[in-house]
Protein backbone atom coordinates (compact mmCIF):
# COMPACT_ATOMS: atom_id res chain seq x y z
CA UNK A 1 0.00 0.00 0.00
CA UNK A 2 0.84 3.82 -0.51
CA UNK A 3 2.09 5.13 2.85
CA UNK A 4 2.60 9.05 2.27
CA UNK A 5 0.48 11.64 1.84
CA UNK A 6 2.52 13.85 0.85
CA UNK A 7 3.13 14.83 -3.02
CA UNK A 8 5.76 12.36 -4.26
CA UNK A 9 9.04 13.47 -6.18
CA UNK A 10 8.89 10.93 -9.22
CA UNK A 11 12.48 9.79 -10.87
CA UNK A 12 11.72 8.13 -14.03
CA UNK A 13 14.71 6.16 -16.04
CA UNK A 14 14.63 5.46 -18.82
CA UNK A 15 17.78 3.28 -20.57
CA UNK A 16 18.29 2.71 -24.10
CA UNK A 17 17.87 -0.61 -25.21
CA UNK A 18 17.66 -2.97 -22.27
CA UNK A 19 16.60 -6.23 -22.29
CA UNK A 20 14.57 -7.92 -20.07
CA UNK A 21 16.27 -10.81 -18.59
CA UNK A 22 19.55 -7.88 -17.82
CA UNK A 23 18.79 -7.57 -13.57
CA UNK A 24 20.10 -10.59 -11.77
CA UNK A 25 16.93 -10.54 -9.06
CA UNK A 26 14.80 -11.08 -12.00
CA UNK A 27 16.00 -13.89 -12.50
CA UNK A 28 19.19 -13.81 -14.24
CA UNK A 29 21.98 -14.71 -12.22
CA UNK A 30 24.64 -14.07 -14.38
CA UNK A 31 24.02 -10.40 -14.50
CA UNK A 32 25.79 -8.25 -11.70
CA UNK A 33 23.27 -6.07 -10.99
CA UNK A 34 23.51 -4.89 -7.07
CA UNK A 35 21.83 -1.89 -6.66
CA UNK A 36 18.88 -2.99 -9.37
CA UNK A 37 18.91 -6.45 -7.41
CA UNK A 38 17.80 -3.75 -4.33
CA UNK A 39 15.50 -2.06 -6.03
CA UNK A 40 13.48 -5.66 -7.21
CA UNK A 41 14.04 -6.72 -3.73
CA UNK A 42 12.24 -3.40 -2.20
CA UNK A 43 10.37 -2.71 -4.62
CA UNK A 44 7.80 -3.91 -7.49
CA UNK A 45 9.25 -5.85 -10.68
CA UNK A 46 7.12 -6.49 -13.71
CA UNK A 47 8.55 -9.32 -14.96
CA UNK A 48 6.20 -9.62 -18.33
CA UNK A 49 6.65 -5.31 -19.36
CA UNK A 50 6.48 -5.15 -23.54
CA UNK A 51 6.39 -2.68 -25.37
CA UNK A 52 4.42 -0.60 -27.85
CA UNK A 53 6.46 -0.32 -30.44
CA UNK A 54 10.43 -1.62 -31.12
CA UNK A 55 12.29 1.06 -31.97
CA UNK A 56 13.16 4.70 -30.07
CA UNK A 57 11.09 7.31 -30.75
CA UNK A 58 7.76 5.25 -31.62
CA UNK A 59 8.39 3.34 -28.24
CA UNK A 60 8.84 6.62 -26.71
CA UNK A 61 6.03 8.58 -28.30
CA UNK A 62 3.56 6.15 -27.36
CA UNK A 63 5.37 6.27 -23.36
CA UNK A 64 5.00 9.68 -23.41
CA UNK A 65 1.23 9.99 -25.09
CA UNK A 66 -0.15 6.90 -23.73
CA UNK A 67 -1.09 6.17 -26.97
CA UNK A 68 -0.33 3.98 -29.91
CA UNK A 69 2.00 4.73 -32.80
CA UNK A 70 -1.20 4.21 -34.91
CA UNK A 71 -3.06 7.09 -33.04
CA UNK A 72 -0.68 9.86 -32.41
CA UNK A 73 1.27 9.07 -35.61
CA UNK A 74 4.56 8.34 -34.51
CA UNK A 75 6.42 5.34 -36.43
CA UNK A 76 9.28 6.08 -37.16
CA UNK A 77 12.29 7.81 -35.51
CA UNK A 78 11.98 11.36 -37.36
CA UNK A 79 8.38 12.06 -36.97
CA UNK A 80 6.80 15.12 -35.43
CA UNK A 81 5.49 15.28 -31.25
CA UNK A 82 2.71 16.90 -30.72
CA UNK A 83 2.01 15.95 -27.03
CA UNK A 84 3.36 15.03 -23.93
CA UNK A 85 1.31 13.97 -20.86
CA UNK A 86 4.86 15.72 -19.04
CA UNK A 87 2.46 19.51 -19.77
CA UNK A 88 0.24 18.04 -16.75
CA UNK A 89 2.62 17.38 -14.43
CA UNK A 90 3.79 20.79 -14.75
CA UNK A 91 0.48 22.83 -14.47
CA UNK A 92 0.35 20.92 -11.56
CA UNK A 93 3.38 22.49 -10.05
CA UNK A 94 5.90 19.78 -11.11
CA UNK A 95 9.19 21.16 -11.63
CA UNK A 96 9.79 18.57 -14.81
CA UNK A 97 13.28 18.17 -15.81
CA UNK A 98 14.81 15.62 -18.38
CA UNK A 99 18.10 15.05 -18.49
CA UNK A 100 19.31 12.46 -21.18
CA UNK A 101 17.36 11.12 -23.88
CA UNK A 102 14.21 10.95 -24.94
CA UNK A 103 14.46 10.95 -28.62
CA UNK A 104 11.35 13.66 -29.35
CA UNK A 105 11.45 15.54 -32.63
CA UNK A 106 12.11 18.36 -32.53
CA UNK A 107 14.98 17.29 -30.13
CA UNK A 108 14.78 20.53 -27.17
CA UNK A 109 11.39 21.32 -27.54
CA UNK A 110 10.02 21.41 -24.32
CA UNK A 111 6.94 18.94 -24.48
CA UNK A 112 5.67 20.34 -20.62
CA UNK A 113 9.71 20.28 -18.94
CA UNK A 114 10.72 23.13 -17.37
CA UNK A 115 14.39 22.18 -18.18
CA UNK A 116 15.72 19.89 -21.02
CA UNK A 117 19.41 18.91 -20.57
CA UNK A 118 19.46 16.60 -23.97
CA UNK A 119 21.70 13.91 -24.91
CA UNK A 120 21.28 11.74 -27.96
CA UNK A 121 22.12 8.21 -29.81
CA UNK A 122 26.25 7.49 -28.69
CA UNK A 123 26.74 7.18 -32.36
CA UNK A 124 25.23 9.78 -34.67
CA UNK A 125 27.57 9.63 -37.29
CA UNK A 126 25.69 9.31 -40.48
CA UNK A 127 24.23 11.64 -43.00
CA UNK A 128 20.41 10.09 -42.86
CA UNK A 129 20.47 12.08 -38.98
CA UNK A 130 19.37 15.65 -38.85
CA UNK A 131 22.90 17.82 -37.52
CA UNK A 132 22.43 18.60 -33.81
CA UNK A 133 24.66 19.44 -31.21
CA UNK A 134 23.62 18.17 -27.95
CA UNK A 135 25.20 17.84 -24.55
CA UNK A 136 27.79 15.39 -24.92
CA UNK A 137 28.84 16.79 -28.21
CA UNK A 138 29.67 19.70 -25.82
CA UNK A 139 31.39 18.17 -23.39
CA UNK A 140 33.63 16.29 -25.38
CA UNK A 141 34.44 19.63 -27.68
CA UNK A 142 35.48 21.36 -24.36
CA UNK A 143 37.96 18.55 -23.70
CA UNK A 144 39.34 17.81 -26.57
CA UNK A 145 38.78 14.75 -27.42
CA UNK A 146 37.20 13.37 -30.25
CA UNK A 147 33.53 11.26 -30.09
CA UNK A 148 33.34 7.94 -30.22
CA UNK A 149 30.96 6.65 -33.44
CA UNK A 150 31.25 4.35 -35.95
CA UNK A 151 33.75 7.44 -38.44
CA UNK A 152 36.30 6.65 -35.61
CA UNK A 153 35.60 2.94 -34.81
CA UNK A 154 35.66 2.36 -38.59
CA UNK A 155 39.72 2.91 -38.21
CA UNK A 156 40.42 -0.41 -36.43
CA UNK A 157 41.83 -2.82 -37.93
CA UNK A 158 39.43 -5.56 -36.34
CA UNK A 159 36.34 -3.35 -36.82
CA UNK A 160 34.30 -6.15 -38.97
CA UNK A 161 35.03 -8.63 -36.16
CA UNK A 162 33.65 -7.09 -33.15
CA UNK A 163 29.65 -6.83 -33.64
CA UNK A 164 30.00 -3.78 -31.96
CA UNK A 165 31.79 -4.21 -29.11
CA UNK A 166 34.46 -2.45 -27.70
CA UNK A 167 35.98 -1.31 -24.71
CA UNK A 168 35.69 2.89 -23.31
CA UNK A 169 39.52 4.32 -23.35
CA UNK A 170 38.27 7.21 -23.09
CA UNK A 171 37.77 9.19 -19.32
CA UNK A 172 34.94 7.45 -17.40
CA UNK A 173 32.70 10.52 -16.99
CA UNK A 174 32.95 11.22 -20.54
CA UNK A 175 31.00 7.94 -21.36
CA UNK A 176 27.23 8.64 -21.38
CA UNK A 177 26.10 5.84 -19.26
CA UNK A 178 28.42 7.90 -16.59
CA UNK A 179 27.51 11.29 -18.08
CA UNK A 180 24.02 11.37 -17.91
CA UNK A 181 23.59 9.74 -14.75
CA UNK A 182 26.03 12.03 -12.78
CA UNK A 183 24.44 15.46 -14.91
CA UNK A 184 21.60 13.99 -12.98
CA UNK A 185 23.00 13.90 -9.86
CA UNK A 186 24.18 17.38 -10.12
CA UNK A 187 21.21 18.60 -10.79
CA UNK A 188 19.35 17.11 -8.04
CA UNK A 189 22.52 18.52 -5.66
CA UNK A 190 22.25 22.05 -6.95
CA UNK A 191 18.83 22.86 -7.72
CA UNK A 192 17.33 25.10 -4.44
CA UNK A 193 13.42 24.91 -5.08
CA UNK A 194 11.45 22.80 -3.00
CA UNK A 195 8.19 21.94 -5.05
CA UNK A 196 8.10 18.11 -6.13
CA UNK A 197 9.78 17.19 -9.11
CA UNK A 198 10.04 14.90 -11.59
CA UNK A 199 13.05 13.87 -13.32
CA UNK A 200 13.44 12.19 -16.31
CA UNK A 201 16.79 10.59 -16.94
CA UNK A 202 17.03 9.19 -20.58
CA UNK A 203 20.36 7.00 -20.33
CA UNK A 204 22.03 6.43 -23.71
CA UNK A 205 22.98 2.80 -23.11
CA UNK A 206 23.21 0.18 -23.20
CA UNK A 207 22.49 0.58 -27.02
CA UNK A 208 25.34 0.08 -29.32
CA UNK A 209 28.15 0.93 -29.76
CA UNK A 210 28.54 -1.55 -26.69
CA UNK A 211 31.36 0.39 -25.28
CA UNK A 212 31.87 -0.66 -20.81
CA UNK A 213 35.19 -0.09 -19.48
CA UNK A 214 37.43 -2.43 -18.43
CA UNK A 215 36.58 -2.77 -15.50
CA UNK A 216 32.37 -3.90 -15.78
CA UNK A 217 33.99 -6.03 -18.76
CA UNK A 218 36.12 -7.79 -16.04
CA UNK A 219 33.41 -8.49 -14.20
CA UNK A 220 32.34 -10.87 -16.89
CA UNK A 221 36.12 -12.74 -17.31
CA UNK A 222 34.85 -16.36 -17.08
CA UNK A 223 31.12 -15.74 -15.92
CA UNK A 224 28.97 -18.60 -18.22
CA UNK A 225 26.87 -16.59 -20.65
CA UNK A 226 23.18 -17.56 -22.46
CA UNK A 227 24.00 -18.44 -25.86
CA UNK A 228 22.12 -16.73 -28.61
CA UNK A 229 18.66 -18.74 -29.38
CA UNK A 230 19.31 -19.05 -33.55
CA UNK A 231 19.66 -21.99 -36.14
CA UNK A 232 20.15 -21.96 -40.01
CA UNK A 233 16.91 -23.65 -40.21
CA UNK A 234 15.21 -21.24 -38.23
CA UNK A 235 16.66 -18.21 -39.82
CA UNK A 236 16.18 -19.72 -43.07
CA UNK A 237 11.85 -20.19 -42.19
CA UNK A 238 11.65 -16.31 -41.15
CA UNK A 239 8.91 -14.29 -43.12
CA UNK A 240 10.61 -11.93 -46.03
CA UNK A 241 10.39 -8.68 -44.31
CA UNK A 242 12.06 -10.24 -41.70
CA UNK A 243 14.99 -12.31 -43.54
CA UNK A 244 15.44 -8.53 -45.71
CA UNK A 245 16.02 -6.95 -42.39
CA UNK A 246 18.48 -9.11 -41.64
CA UNK A 247 20.62 -8.76 -44.83
CA UNK A 248 20.18 -4.65 -44.56
CA UNK A 249 21.77 -5.12 -41.05
CA UNK A 250 25.01 -7.41 -42.67
CA UNK A 251 24.91 -4.94 -45.47
CA UNK A 252 24.77 -1.40 -43.08
CA UNK A 253 26.60 -1.26 -39.95
CA UNK A 254 24.21 0.58 -37.78
CA UNK A 255 25.22 2.15 -34.69
CA UNK A 256 28.72 0.87 -35.45
CA UNK A 257 27.53 -2.56 -35.22
CA UNK A 258 29.04 -4.94 -38.26
CA UNK A 259 26.58 -7.70 -38.15
CA UNK A 260 28.16 -11.00 -39.81
CA UNK A 261 25.85 -13.77 -41.22
CA UNK A 262 28.07 -16.14 -39.14
CA UNK A 263 29.58 -15.25 -36.20
CA UNK A 264 31.77 -17.45 -34.07
CA UNK A 265 30.44 -18.42 -30.17
CA UNK A 266 33.73 -16.27 -29.11
CA UNK A 267 32.19 -13.15 -30.90
CA UNK A 268 28.75 -14.04 -29.65
CA UNK A 269 29.96 -13.78 -26.41
CA UNK A 270 32.19 -11.23 -26.87
CA UNK A 271 29.41 -8.99 -27.50
CA UNK A 272 26.83 -10.25 -24.88
CA UNK A 273 29.76 -9.31 -22.44
CA UNK A 274 30.18 -5.98 -23.74
CA UNK A 275 26.24 -5.42 -23.70
CA UNK A 276 25.97 -6.81 -19.71
CA UNK A 277 28.80 -4.50 -18.47
CA UNK A 278 27.27 -2.10 -20.14
CA UNK A 279 24.20 -2.57 -17.54
CA UNK A 280 26.73 -3.05 -14.62
CA UNK A 281 28.09 0.59 -15.51
CA UNK A 282 24.28 2.15 -15.62
CA UNK A 283 23.61 -0.20 -12.61
CA UNK A 284 26.70 1.55 -10.72
CA UNK A 285 25.09 5.16 -11.65
CA UNK A 286 21.76 3.90 -10.30
CA UNK A 287 23.72 3.85 -6.71
CA UNK A 288 24.78 7.05 -7.47
CA UNK A 289 21.75 8.64 -7.93
CA UNK A 290 19.71 6.53 -4.70
CA UNK A 291 22.34 8.49 -3.29
CA UNK A 292 22.05 11.86 -4.62
CA UNK A 293 18.40 11.72 -3.46
CA UNK A 294 19.34 10.48 0.12
CA UNK A 295 22.03 14.02 0.21
CA UNK A 296 19.01 16.09 -0.94
CA UNK A 297 16.61 14.91 1.94
CA UNK A 298 13.74 13.59 -0.14
CA UNK A 299 14.70 9.67 -0.36
CA UNK A 300 11.64 8.80 1.28
CA UNK A 301 9.51 10.98 -0.64
CA UNK A 302 10.38 10.31 -4.19
CA UNK A 303 9.50 6.84 -5.90
CA UNK A 304 12.12 5.69 -8.56
CA UNK A 305 10.67 3.96 -11.79
CA UNK A 306 13.41 2.39 -14.09
CA UNK A 307 12.27 0.59 -17.27
CA UNK A 308 14.05 0.93 -21.46
CA UNK A 309 12.27 1.79 -24.49
CA UNK A 310 12.95 -1.78 -25.78
CA UNK A 311 15.13 -4.29 -26.66
CA UNK A 312 18.05 -5.75 -27.95
CA UNK A 313 17.87 -9.36 -29.49
CA UNK A 314 22.02 -9.58 -29.59
CA UNK A 315 21.89 -12.29 -32.44
CA UNK A 316 18.89 -14.14 -30.96
CA UNK A 317 17.30 -15.29 -34.43
CA UNK A 318 20.47 -13.98 -36.20
CA UNK A 319 19.04 -10.38 -35.32
CA UNK A 320 20.61 -7.44 -34.72
CA UNK A 321 19.24 -4.63 -32.34
CA UNK A 322 15.52 -4.26 -32.42
CA UNK A 323 12.86 -4.00 -35.04
CA UNK A 324 11.79 -7.73 -34.62
CA UNK A 325 8.81 -8.35 -32.57
CA UNK A 326 10.63 -11.49 -30.98
CA UNK A 327 11.27 -11.40 -26.80
CA UNK A 328 14.39 -9.52 -26.80
CA UNK A 329 13.22 -6.70 -28.82
CA UNK A 330 9.77 -6.28 -27.64
CA UNK A 331 10.45 -7.18 -23.38
CA UNK A 332 11.91 -4.70 -21.15
CA UNK A 333 13.03 -4.95 -17.46
CA UNK A 334 10.60 -2.34 -14.82
CA UNK A 335 10.87 -2.07 -11.56
CA UNK A 336 9.13 0.49 -9.41
CA UNK A 337 10.40 1.23 -6.12
CA UNK A 338 10.24 3.39 -3.10
CA UNK A 339 10.32 1.61 0.12
CA UNK A 340 8.97 4.33 2.20
CA UNK A 341 5.90 4.37 -0.08
CA UNK A 342 5.40 1.28 -1.72
CA UNK A 343 4.43 -2.33 -0.40
CA UNK A 344 8.03 -4.30 -2.39
CA UNK A 345 9.57 -7.27 -2.61
CA UNK A 346 6.62 -8.10 -5.24
CA UNK A 347 7.15 -9.56 -8.83
CA UNK A 348 4.16 -8.75 -11.18
CA UNK A 349 3.75 -12.03 -13.90
CA UNK A 350 0.52 -10.29 -15.50
CA UNK A 351 1.04 -8.95 -18.96
CA UNK A 352 1.57 -5.01 -18.61
CA UNK A 353 2.58 -2.53 -21.54
CA UNK A 354 5.59 0.38 -21.27
CA UNK A 355 3.48 3.02 -21.99
CA UNK A 356 1.22 1.97 -18.63
CA UNK A 357 3.47 4.37 -16.80
CA UNK A 358 1.87 7.17 -18.38
CA UNK A 359 -1.48 7.56 -16.19
CA UNK A 360 0.54 5.53 -13.86
CA UNK A 361 2.91 8.65 -13.17
CA UNK A 362 -0.17 10.86 -13.39
CA UNK A 363 -2.01 8.66 -10.65
CA UNK A 364 1.18 8.97 -8.61
CA UNK A 365 0.82 12.45 -8.81
CA UNK A 366 -2.79 12.91 -8.24
CA UNK A 367 -3.93 13.48 -11.42
CA UNK A 368 -5.93 11.72 -13.28
CA UNK A 369 -5.65 10.43 -16.68
CA UNK A 370 -7.46 11.82 -20.05
CA UNK A 371 -10.66 10.13 -21.16
CA UNK A 372 -9.01 9.36 -24.21
CA UNK A 373 -4.98 7.58 -23.09
CA UNK A 374 -5.36 4.15 -24.34
CA UNK A 375 -2.54 3.39 -21.39
CA UNK A 376 -3.79 1.50 -18.51
CA UNK A 377 -2.49 2.87 -15.18
CA UNK A 378 -0.34 0.76 -12.99
CA UNK A 379 -1.19 2.28 -9.71
CA UNK A 380 -3.53 -1.00 -9.01
CA UNK A 381 -0.76 -3.26 -8.75
CA UNK A 382 1.58 -0.80 -6.41
CA UNK A 383 -1.12 -0.91 -4.26
CA UNK A 384 -1.04 -4.91 -3.52
CA UNK A 385 -4.92 -4.63 -5.47
CA UNK A 386 -6.32 -7.64 -6.51
CA UNK A 387 -6.14 -6.79 -10.16
CA UNK A 388 -7.86 -8.34 -12.94
CA UNK A 389 -5.05 -9.04 -15.95
CA UNK A 390 -4.99 -7.78 -18.56
CA UNK A 391 -6.11 -10.17 -22.01
CA UNK A 392 -3.51 -9.37 -24.65
CA UNK A 393 -0.92 -6.79 -24.90
CA UNK A 394 -0.05 -5.36 -28.57
CA UNK A 395 3.06 -3.90 -30.42
CA UNK A 396 3.29 -2.70 -34.09
CA UNK A 397 5.92 -0.53 -36.40
CA UNK A 398 5.27 0.50 -39.92
CA UNK A 399 7.48 3.01 -42.51
CA UNK A 400 10.63 2.72 -40.92
CA UNK A 401 13.75 2.95 -43.05
CA UNK A 402 15.47 -0.14 -41.72
CA UNK A 403 12.56 -2.84 -41.03
CA UNK A 404 11.60 -1.55 -44.85
CA UNK A 405 10.30 -5.11 -46.11
CA UNK A 406 6.56 -4.38 -44.53
CA UNK A 407 4.53 -1.52 -44.64
CA UNK A 408 2.84 -2.68 -41.35
CA UNK A 409 3.70 -5.21 -38.45
CA UNK A 410 1.20 -6.29 -35.88
CA UNK A 411 2.29 -8.41 -32.66
CA UNK A 412 -0.55 -9.77 -30.45
CA UNK A 413 0.29 -11.56 -27.02
CA UNK A 414 -1.62 -13.52 -24.56
CA UNK A 415 -0.60 -15.27 -21.67
CA UNK A 416 0.26 -18.14 -24.00
CA UNK A 417 0.56 -17.07 -27.77
CA UNK A 418 2.11 -14.81 -30.02
CA UNK A 419 1.22 -14.14 -33.37
CA UNK A 420 3.10 -11.41 -35.79
CA UNK A 421 1.29 -10.14 -38.43
CA UNK A 422 2.67 -8.41 -41.97
CA UNK A 423 -0.16 -6.20 -43.52
CA UNK A 424 0.82 -7.46 -47.08
CA UNK A 425 1.19 -10.83 -47.65
CA UNK A 426 0.36 -13.81 -46.22
CA UNK A 427 3.52 -14.63 -44.39
CA UNK A 428 3.51 -14.08 -40.43
CA UNK A 429 4.37 -15.60 -36.81
CA UNK A 430 3.29 -17.69 -34.42
CA UNK A 431 4.74 -18.89 -31.20
CA UNK A 432 3.30 -20.99 -28.80
CA UNK A 433 5.14 -19.51 -25.60
CA UNK A 434 3.98 -22.39 -23.10
CA UNK A 435 6.05 -25.14 -25.20
CA UNK A 436 8.39 -23.29 -27.04
CA UNK A 437 9.50 -20.16 -25.18
CA UNK A 438 12.70 -19.41 -26.92
CA UNK A 439 10.25 -18.58 -30.41
CA UNK A 440 11.98 -21.14 -32.55
CA UNK A 441 9.15 -23.27 -33.20
CA UNK A 442 7.06 -21.09 -36.21
CA UNK A 443 3.51 -22.76 -36.25
CA UNK A 444 2.21 -20.00 -38.84
CA UNK A 445 1.15 -22.70 -41.73
CA UNK A 446 0.79 -25.53 -39.02
CA UNK A 447 -3.05 -27.42 -40.02
CA UNK A 448 -3.21 -28.15 -36.15
CA UNK A 449 -3.08 -23.91 -35.31
CA UNK A 450 -4.84 -22.30 -38.03
CA UNK A 451 -8.05 -21.93 -35.75
CA UNK A 452 -5.50 -20.03 -32.93
CA UNK A 453 -4.27 -18.04 -35.69
CA UNK A 454 -7.66 -16.83 -36.73
CA UNK A 455 -8.88 -15.79 -33.26
CA UNK A 456 -5.53 -13.94 -32.82
CA UNK A 457 -6.04 -12.09 -36.03
CA UNK A 458 -9.69 -11.53 -35.13
CA UNK A 459 -8.43 -9.84 -31.78
CA UNK A 460 -6.19 -7.65 -33.60
CA UNK A 461 -8.83 -5.77 -35.51
CA UNK A 462 -11.12 -5.63 -32.68
CA UNK A 463 -8.53 -3.50 -31.06
CA UNK A 464 -7.87 -1.42 -33.59
CA UNK A 465 -11.45 -0.80 -33.97
CA UNK A 466 -12.12 0.18 -30.07
CA UNK A 467 -8.71 2.35 -30.27
CA UNK A 468 -10.54 4.32 -32.78
CA UNK A 469 -13.47 4.55 -30.49
CA UNK A 470 -11.11 5.31 -27.11
CA UNK A 471 -9.53 7.69 -28.66
CA UNK A 472 -11.62 10.16 -30.44
CA UNK A 473 -11.05 13.19 -27.62
CA UNK A 474 -7.26 12.81 -28.84
CA UNK A 475 -7.96 13.51 -32.25
CA UNK A 476 -10.86 16.11 -31.69
CA UNK A 477 -8.15 18.09 -29.46
CA UNK A 478 -5.61 18.01 -31.62
CA UNK A 479 -7.74 18.99 -34.57
CA UNK A 480 -8.58 22.14 -32.64
CA UNK A 481 -5.28 22.79 -30.81
CA UNK A 482 -6.57 22.15 -27.65
CA UNK A 483 -3.90 19.42 -26.40
CA UNK A 484 -2.42 21.65 -23.84
CA UNK A 485 -5.84 22.79 -22.31
CA UNK A 486 -7.29 20.53 -19.68
CA UNK A 487 -10.94 21.37 -19.57
CA UNK A 488 -11.52 21.56 -23.29
CA UNK A 489 -9.45 18.62 -23.85
CA UNK A 490 -11.53 16.71 -21.54
CA UNK A 491 -14.81 18.34 -22.67
CA UNK A 492 -13.45 16.56 -26.36
CA UNK A 493 -12.93 13.51 -24.68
Amino acid sequence: MMRSAKTPNIVFVITDQQRHDTVGAAGFDYMKTPNLDRMVREGVCFTHMYVTSPSCAPSRASLFTGLYPHTNGVFRNDERWTHSWVEQLSRAGYRCVNIGKMHTSPFEDSFGFHERHVVENKDRATERLPFYLDNWDKAFWTRGFEKPSRVTYRRREDYRERLGAFVWDLPENLHSDNFVPEMAALWLDRYQGREPFFLQIGIPGPHPPYDPTQDYLDLYEGTPLPEPLRSPEEIARQPAALRALREQHIAVDHDAVVHLPDPTPEQLRRQRAHYYANVSMIDAQMGKLIAALDRRGVLQDTIVIFTSDHGDCLNDHGHSQKWTMYEGSVRVPAIVWAPEQIAGGRKIDDLVALFDFGPTILELAGLEKPRWMEAQSLLPYLLADNVPPRDFVFAEHARDRILSGTEFMTMIRDRRWKLVHFVEHGEGQLFDLALDPGEMSDLWRSPDHQAVKTTLIGEILKWRLRSDVKTQGWVEAVRHDRIRDPETSHQAG
